[in-house]
């Protein structure tokens, strides 16, 4: 598929509604962080992932080759990653869809529990994280459902890392298979 038919069909870099299956459990904390709506739980039969991608607009995102087969032949979106790191899911995911490998923390999704993070001033969240890291850093995000805490430290770099390796890797020419 040529880039302007993504663009054209998906829109260029909005958040997407997805559904993944239980395979998928670290691609879908990814895309929240990129701010996509992902909708994730191991406990799904592939009957029920069918139905609620449906019925919500969801694109399905698997790597059970039986349950693609059974999405499409229902008329469901559905999208099968075929790459075995996260790098390569993520670049299939970003050559398909325009996906945007890079963190707006202004759309940024919780990775836990799906909601939007939103920024909180320092002081509120004092006794949330440790003293060290209250001490070096000044920008905090906290998701409203869960209360968890988010920060760019240190792991930020290894973050960037993989989502420049997914560049990299989704701007080679995709290679035809036979």
């Amino acid at each position: 598929m040529l880039k302007w038919e993504v663009a054209e069909s998906f829109g260029e870099n909005k958040p997407l509604k997805f559904i993944s299956d239980g395979m998928l459990g670290k691609l879908t904390r990814w895309l929240r962080m990129l701010g996509h709506n992902v909708k994730y739980s191991n406990k799904l039969d592939d009957t029920q992932l069918i139905i609620i991608a449906k019925k919500e607009r969801r694109i399905l995102l698997t790597r059970d080759f039986e349950l693609y087969q059974q999405a499409i032949a229902k008329g469901v979106d559905t999208f099968y990653l075929e790459g075995k790191t996260e790098e390569e899911k993520l670049a299939e995911l970003a050559r398909r869809f325009n996906i945007k490998l890079e963190i707006d923390m202004t759309t940024s999704r919780c990775p836990k529990c799906n909601t939007r993070v939103n920024l909180v001033p320092k002081e509120r969240i004092a006794k949330k994280v440790e003293k060290s890291t209250f001490a070096h850093y000044g920008e905090f995000w906290q998701c409203p459902k869960c209360g968890q805490v988010y920060w760019q430290g240190a792991h930020w770099k290894r973050i960037r890392k993989t989502l420049q390796e997914a560049k990299e890797i989704s701007e080679k020419p995709s290679q035809d298979k036979k």
